[in-house]
């Protein structure tokens, strides 16, 4: 069944420095698309002028969940409803900038794919320790299993008919985008790993979530500074 629209959610949290590249880039994606797309920017919770920065032509959901993926499960419900099964729904972040083909690339794996896991790329790594980011690399770029195996909200399409199958994304506060994959492969779905659709983030410590990719690049200082105590102390 071909894809005959595309419905982009992105949440956004106090996000008036990052959001407006995150949307240019998302408008020149869309731009580029053979289908309609829709672009929802969904501020949950916004006290920085977040909804002074969005430009014409993005949607505007506003809610006060302070929770990210309940955050994007309301965008899909709210404006995915009236979507057939053959629509795409995917998902970026509010601190990450697509590329000009991010959809259309995504488009051409859902021919065969159920789901669309692409990467990440850092975009700067200024005021990290140069440990922090080769430890980081050489974690990333271990594909043990043949493929790459990493989910991020900042870089996922799905189906919408497998999308709706397994409920959607859940009430999390983290790691929303994990547990959605995990029942969509329970749930049979056909996941491609594209390693070849990277999205650039921010390697920001003051993440919008607990834990998330901010608590993952500090938790590989932390682990890191252990590490080079422990050889200091050899």
């Amino acid at each position: 069944m071909p894809i005959d629209q595309v419905l982009v959610v992105v949440p956004a949290h106090n996000e008036a420095e990052d959001l407006p590249s995150c949307l240019r880039a998302l408008a020149t994606a869309a731009s580029a698309c053979v289908v309609p797309v829709r672009l929802v920017a969904v501020l949950d919770n916004c006290s920085d002028g977040t909804a002074g920065v969005i430009p014409d032509g993005v949607e505007v959901l506003r809610v006060e969940h302070q929770n990210v993926g309940r955050s994007r499960a309301t965008g899909f419900s709210e404006f995915g409803r009236e979507l057939g099964a053959s629509a795409w729904f995917t998902t970026t972040d509010a601190d990450s900038v697509v590329g000009p083909t991010w959809i259309a690339r995504q488009l051409e794996y859902a021919r065969t794919a159920d789901v669309v896991a692409g990467t990440v790329r850092i975009a700067d790594w200024e005021g990290h320790p140069h440990s922090v980011r080769e430890r980081y690399e050489r974690m990333y770029h271990a594909h043990p299993y043949g493929r790459h195996g990493h989910v991020h909200g900042a870089n996922l399409g799905v189906r919408a008919d497998m999308y709706w199958s397994v409920g959607g994304f859940s009430d999390l506060e983290e790691d929303e985008d994990v547990d959605l994959v995990r029942r969509l492969s329970e749930a049979g779905a056909c996941i491609a790993w594209a390693e070849d659709i990277a999205v650039t983030t921010s390697a920001r410590l003051d993440g919008r979530t607990p834990g998330g990719f901010a608590g993952h690049i500090r938790n590989l200082g932390c682990t890191t500074a252990d590490n080079e105590e422990a050889e200091l102390a050899r």
